[in-house]
């Protein structure tokens, strides 16, 4: 059985931002700028979530980039299971009574079952 990764402020940032579609992939840049973490803190959480297995991550196999004039993205994706440990974890993290403010006044989706 994997182990549970830390649920970090940073952490659940990166959750919620990649539950506004679960089916999504996500490359570092995009989830840099859509959570404003410095890629020296997301990509540490990315690779715990790959560990634990909740996402995946591939690299891209298409030629796009070489015509972009960029590097390829790594891509990443929930696992058939992970959004639903994601959302679990989110929703484990309430406690009643507890003055919660995760978004750091940034606009965060209404997602279902876990509480703001």
């Amino acid at each position: 059985m994997k182990k549970v990764p830390r649920m970090t402020q940073a952490t659940k940032m990166v959750l919620r931002e990649m539950l506004a579609d679960p089916a999504a992939h996500y490359y570092g840049l995009q989830l840099i700028k859509a959570t404003a973490l410095p890629g020296g803190t997301l990509y540490p959480i990315m690779a715990r979530l790959e560990r634990a297995g909740w996402v995946t991550g591939d690299w891209e196999e298409s030629v796009a980039h070489i015509a972009e004039g960029r590097p390829p993205r790594h891509y990443y994706q929930f696992t058939e299971d992970g959004a639903e440990q994601a959302r679990a974890a989110l929703a484990g993290a309430y406690r009643p009574g507890q003055r919660r403010r995760l978004d750091f006044g940034m606009p965060w989706p209404d997602l279902p079952g876990i509480p703001r």
